[in-house]
C-alpha cells in the first residue's frame, strides 16, 4: 500500500449530513509530556514517573484528538472551530488506545456545520463526548501529509544513577583548587553533601568565603589551605596527593592549563606510566547509554602510540562505570582506510592491536566516521558488518579540536550534560569547565569515585540493587 502524502479538504459544498471521520491514538507518556509543556500544567495525576497511581491522560489532551479529525480528516485543512462542548464519562490511563470520531449532523447557513464528537476507548466504552460547531472550507485545499520533526525529550538520567552508585563509596579526599566563584565551589559543596567528596579548599580565604556567603552555604567544616596564587595552589593539590592527604584533584575558578602544568610536570607532577589524556562522558538525551569522548582536552594531535593510552584509559573509564566490556569505535572523517587522511590509519591499527590484545578490555574497530559509529541504520545502509558500528560507546577523535567541536556541539545542540575526567595521573582530575553547573561537577566528581575504586581493586564497584532507583534528584 502506497503511503499517502497529500491531503485533499472537504468543501462546505461537497460536505454531506452523515459523513463520518476517525482517528486512532494510544496515549503515550511523551503526550503527557508534550501536553505538560504546551500548556503548563504539570498536575502530577497527569505525569508519569510520579509516585502513586498511575497516571491519567489530560482531559483536554483527549479533547484535542476530536481536533485533530476535524483538521486533517473531515471536513479537513481549512477547519477553523466555532464551539465545542464535551462531557467526560471515563478515564483514560498511560498506554491505552483511543478512537477520536466526527460525525457531521447538520448544515448551517455556509460555511457553518454542526458535528456530532466522541472519544471511545479500543473496546467501546464512552470516554467524552459532545457538539462541534465549525466553520467548513469553501475552496478545495490539497495540503502535505506532514511528518512533524522528531522532539527529543530528555528520557534518561545517566548521571543520576552514576551518582546514587557512587554516593555508597566511602567520600573521596578531595584537593578543590581555588572555588573561589559561585559554580566552582557550589559544585565541590553539592559533591560534599552527596557524599562524594571531603572537599580541602585550597585558595584565597577571603574570596573562597565571598562565594560561599553569596551561595549561602556554610563552609566552616572543611579544611581551607590559604593560598593566593592560583599556579601554588595546583601545587598544593599534587602535593596533598603525594602526602596521601588528597585522592583526587577538583579544578576551581582556575585556567585549565595552570592546574594541568602542575600535574603534567616531570619533578613533583602526577605523571604515572601512561600518557595523561582527558574523556568526556556525555549523557545524551537521545541515546540509552553514556557516550566517552576522548580525547578533546589534552592531547592537540595524539601521535598512533599517545591513542592507545587515550584508548585505554577510555575503556578503563568505561568498565570503571560498570560497561563490561566497552564498544569503541575510533573516528575520521570516513569509514575505510585511506592513505591521504592519516586518522584511518591510525584507526586501522588500533583495531588491529585490540584484536591482538595489545589494547584491553574493549572491542575496537574503526576507522568510522561519526554516523555510522552511533547509527545503526546508517551502519547498515553502508554495509558496516562489526561489533561496534551503530551501538558505540566510546568515540576516539582524531585530534583535540575534533574532540572538543563534538562535545560542544552535543552539549549545546543535542542539550547533552558533560561530565570530564583527567586520566592516566596518579589520582583522577576532575577537569570541568569553569562555566560547567553544579550538576557537571557532581557528575565529575561520581566518576573520581568510581575510576579510583577501579584504579584501586582492579574491578568496577557493583552497588547495592536498590540505590539506583534513588537516582539524582
Amino acid at each position: 500500500m502506497t503511503e499517502q502524502t497529500t491531503v485533499r479538504n472537504t468543501t462546505w459544498d461537497e460536505l454531506q449530513v452523515g459523513d463520518e471521520a476517525s482517528v486512532e491514538r494510544t496515549a503515550s507518556a511523551q503526550d503527557f509530556y508534550l501536553f505538560a509543556h504546551v500548556t503548563g500544567n504539570i498536575n502530577p495525576a497527569n505525569l508519569p514517573g510520579n509516585e502513586g497511581a498511575q497516571p491519567l491522560a489530560p482531559s483536554m489532551w483527549i479533547g484535542s484528538l476530536i481536533s485533530a479529525v476535524l483538521g486533517n480528516r473531515l471536513p479537513g485543512p481549512g477547519t477553523l472551530y466555532r464551539v465545542q462542548n464535551l462531557a467526560f464519562h471515563e478515564r483514560v490511563h498511560l498506554g491505552e488506545k483511543l478512537i477520536a470520531s466526527v460525525r457531521c449532523t447538520q448544515k448551517g447557513e455556509k460555511p457553518l456545520a454542526t458535528f456530532e464528537t466522541r472519544v471511545t476507548k479500543e473496546g467501546g466504552a464512552l470516554v467524552a463526548e459532545g457538539i462541534a460547531e465549525i466553520e467548513a472550507p469553501i475552496e478545495t485545499i490539497v495540503a502535505d501529509a506532514r511528518q512533524l520533526p522528531e522532539l527529543i525529550l530528555d528520557e534518561h538520567d545517566h548521571f543520576g544513577k552514576l551518582v546514587a552508585i557512587a554516593a555508597q563509596l566511602p567520600p573521596l579526599p578531595t584537593a578543590v583548587v581555588s572555588p573561589d566563584d559561585h559554580n566552582s565551589l557550589g559544585g565541590a559543596v553539592l559533591s560534599a553533601r552527596k557524599g562524594l567528596i571531603i572537599p580541602i579548599l585550597i585558595g584565597d580565604r577571603v574570596a573562597i568565603e565571598k562565594a560561599a556567603q553569596e551561595l549561602g552555604v556554610d563552609i566552616s567544616g572543611y579544611r581551607l589551605i590559604e593560598i593566593e596564587s592560583h599556579r601554588a595552589a595546583a601545587a598544593k593539590a599534587v602535593e596533598l596527593v603525594h602526602s596521601g592527604e588528597a585522592r583526587a584533584v577538583m579544578k576551581g575558578n582556575i585556567h585549565s592549563d595552570e592546574l594541568l602544568g602542575q600535574v603534567v610536570k616531570k619533578e613533583g607532577g602526577l605523571r604515572g606510566s601512561r600518557r595523561i589524556s582527558h574523556t568526556f562522558v556525555m549523557d545524551v538525551p537521545t541515546l540509552d547509554h553514556l557516550l566517552f569522548i576522548s580525547d578533546a582536552a589534552i592531547n592537540i594531535a595524539p601521535d598512533l602510540l599517545t591513542k592507545v593510552d587515550i584508548t585505554q584509559s577510555a575503556i578503563d573509564l568505561a568498565i570503571a562505570c560498570g560497561i563490561k566490556e566497552p564498544r569503541v569505535g575510533v573516528l575520521s572523517a570516513v569509514e575505510t582506510v585511506n592513505v591521504n587522511i592519516p586518522s584511518t590509519l591510525d584507526a586501522a591499527v588500533l583495531s588491529k592491536m585490540a584484536e591482538r590484545g595489545q589494547i584491553q578490555g574493549g572491542i575496537v574497530d574503526g576507522p568510522l566516521a561519526m554516523d555510522n559509529a552511533i547509527d545503526m541504520e546508517a551502519a547498515r545502509t553502508k554495509g558496516i558488518a562489526s561489533l561496534v558500528a551503530g551501538r558505540a560507546e566510546i568515540l576516539v577523535v582524531p585530534n583535540l579540536e575534533a574532540g572538543n567541536m563534538l562535545a560542544k556541539e552535543l552539549t549545546f545542540v543535542a542539550r547533552a550534560e558533560a561530565a570530564g575526567l583527567v586520566l592516566g595521573a596518579k589520582a583522577p582530575v576532575m577537569l570541568t569547565s569553569r562555566a560547567d553547573d553544579d550538576r557537571a561537577r557532581l557528575a565529575s566528581a561520581a566518576l573520581a569515585q568510581l575510576y579510583d575504586y577501579w584504579r584501586r581493586n582492579g574491578r568496577a564497584f557493583e552497588p547495592a540493587e536498590q540505590t539506583v532507583a534513588d537516582a539524582a534528584e
